[in-house]
């Protein structure tokens, strides 16, 4: 493989990767507060539809990628509300919410049926120089650049912050945490808020620098890889975001080489993450763990 198809591989990952690091990185944060968010696939859904319908109405893309970020939070608002508020099902939420935004998607999708609309590639001088690599990491529509912002800050946020050890609290053991004076149904919703607003910028990703349009499902359930990238990395943040990595070289590899000449079975190349995923959880199930009290509903007075 010569320099410049290394580059286009590369430059392929990178680019199906990024939604998902976006998602992962707020589904890191609502899992690590006991949520598991369900409706990640719906706050996706959301933002890409959100994103190129008031990009091309608008006629200007940032005002598109700030009504993406807007669609998922409205998601993630009545899935955190429902679940932690008014104590639904957090799992019959989540299913409720990706029907009702594929439903909803699917009729202003046709209804107002959005343009075209694309981030074009913004070089970074001197960095997109580097052989291989430079090209591919920093010649890319500039939305992706934000991850190099937003996964150290989810991080600090998390780990050196009151609110992420209160949050970590939430997950682990939400009755002591309550008995400290923690709010936890409170930071239960503060995490799935902003894994909305992550998420919602990750389908907006999605449909304005990667496909460039609005197609009908367009997220195909990508919510769930999203869970599976976290649970992968042992929900740990770097693992979460290799997980992403991994994911996204699935679905890169899938477009990247039949355009290099490679004859590949496309349902291989799918099927090969997920293979390696379970590898991997089984040699380093011991060594990482789910939070204690994921997915388990806290009510005040209730053990």
């Amino acid at each position: 493989m010569s320099v410049g198809d290394a580059s286009i591989v590369i430059s392929g990952i990178i680019a199906e990767s990024a939604p998902i690091m976006f998602a992962a990185s707020g589904e890191y944060m609502a899992e690590r507060a006991g949520t598991l968010n369900i409706s990640i696939t719906a706050m996706m859904l959301a933002g890409a539809y959100s994103g190129i319908a008031f990009a091309t109405a608008a006629g200007n893309l940032i005002v598109g990628l700030v009504a993406g970020v807007v669609a998922g939070l409205l998601v993630a608002a009545l899935h955190a509300n429902f679940s932690h508020r008014l104590a639904a099902n957090t799992f019959v939420v989540g299913l409720t919410l990706d029907a009702l935004v594929l439903g909803v998607t699917d009729y202003f999708g046709t209804v107002f049926k959005p343009g075209s609309a694309k981030f074009t590639p913004v070089s970074v001088p001197l960095l997109s120089k580097i052989p291989a690599l430079g090209s591919s990491l920093f010649d890319q529509p500039w939305p992706l650049y934000l991850l190099f912002v937003i996964i150290p800050a989810v991080w600090w946020l998390v780990e050196r912050t009151t609110w992420g050890l209160e949050v970590r609290a939430c997950g682990e053991n939400p009755g002591a945490a309550d008995a400290t004076g923690i709010r936890v149904n409170v930071r239960r919703r503060q995490a799935v808020y902003l894994c909305g607003v992550l998420s919602g910028l990750g389908g907006a990703f999605l449909s304005l620098c990667i496909v460039g349009t609005f197609n009908f499902n367009m997220t195909a359930g990508v919510g769930f890889v999203v869970i599976a990238a976290v649970i992968f990395g042992g929900w740990t943040l770097r693992g979460a975001v290799l997980g992403a990595l991994l994911f996204g070289a699935a679905s890169a590899m899938g477009l990247v080489l039949p355009v290099l000449g490679a004859s590949v079975n496309p349902q291989l190349l799918l099927a090969l993450p997920y293979l390696a995923a379970l590898l991997a959880m089984m040699f380093l199930a011991k060594s990482h763990r789910a939070p204690r009290a994921l997915a388990q509903p806290f009510t005040r007075g209730v053990s």
